[in-house]
């Protein structure tokens, strides 16, 4: 989970860090080196014995490589380091304390923020795309409760096509969330390529507890907790499109005002 996405851009940075400690050591080596052969080679009648010494430990430090790999070493300590950055401030804003009024919200950033925070749930078995409108106006909302919302739905898409994947020859699949306003309406689109959601069971996925996965992989909470908070407390819509063997898109509808 979080531990997981902290953790492995941690180990990028202190097994950077690492290296540049071991090779700046290294050249350290080497221009104490070229130090002493400046001050010999005109001077000292066994300068080239020396010399010859001196190219061994210059050899022995692998410049060449530790000039190479310098530049990628910085690169991935910065990449981790603003991966960690990120993953910190989308967990403060989505675990940010509820409460109890709405407040106006940038519904684009929120969702950036679950992504964020739910990225290990995603990552092995979709690519996830976005598309939002920037002209978003902030709107009334609950901000846990409209975050918890998304998660729901992501981890439902990342299950989705996990099961999918598994019955097919495919490696990964895509989930797409995008946003726009419309007469007075902000939507949400997040589809998956899962494999759809079969008619039989259509019309019972919002109830509670309601699940269609195997005991221990969900309590069937999920949508039904979205389904209320989207609908009961934002006076919002949530609905969906689906086809088998295509996959589903979940909407979300809010009101601007």
């Amino acid at each position: 989970g979080i531990a997981h996405e902290i953790n492995t851009p941690a180990q990028y940075v202190g097994g950077n860090l690492e290296f540049l400690e071991d090779a700046f050591e290294k050249m350290d080596v080497v221009f104490e080196s070229f130090k002493q052969i400046k001050e010999k080679a005109r001077s000292d009648s066994n300068a080239i014995s020396e010399e010859t010494d001196n190219e061994t430990e210059i050899e022995a430090a692998e410049l060449e490589l530790i000039i190479e790999e310098i530049p990628f070493a910085i690169k991935e300590a910065r990449e981790g380091m603003s991966r960690l950055t990120k993953i910190v401030s989308a967990m403060k804003e989505f675990a940010h304390p509820g409460k109890r009024e709405k407040t106006s919200t940038d519904i684009n950033a929120a969702i950036e923020s679950t992504i964020t925070v739910s990225r290990n749930e995603w990552k092995y078995v979709a690519d996830l795309k976005t598309d939002f409108d920037s002209g978003l106006p902030l709107i009334p909302c609950l901000r846990d409760e409209f975050n918890q919302t998304i998660l729901n739905i992501i981890i439902n898409a990342s299950h989705a096509i996990a099961d999918s994947i598994e019955k097919s020859s495919k490696t990964k699949g895509v989930i797409t969330i995008s946003t726009h306003s419309q007469d007075g309406w902000v939507e949400i689109r997040i589809s998956d390529t899962g494999p759809g959601i079969p008619e039989e069971i259509r019309n019972r996925i919002f109830d509670p507890f309601y699940t269609t996965k195997d005991i221990g992989k969900g309590t069937g909470q999920g949508l039904a907790i979205t389904h209320s908070a989207i609908v009961d407390k934002h006076d919002g819509t949530v609905t969906f499109e689906t086809e088998m063997g295509k996959g589903t898109t979940f909407v979300i509808r809010l009101p601007i005002k």
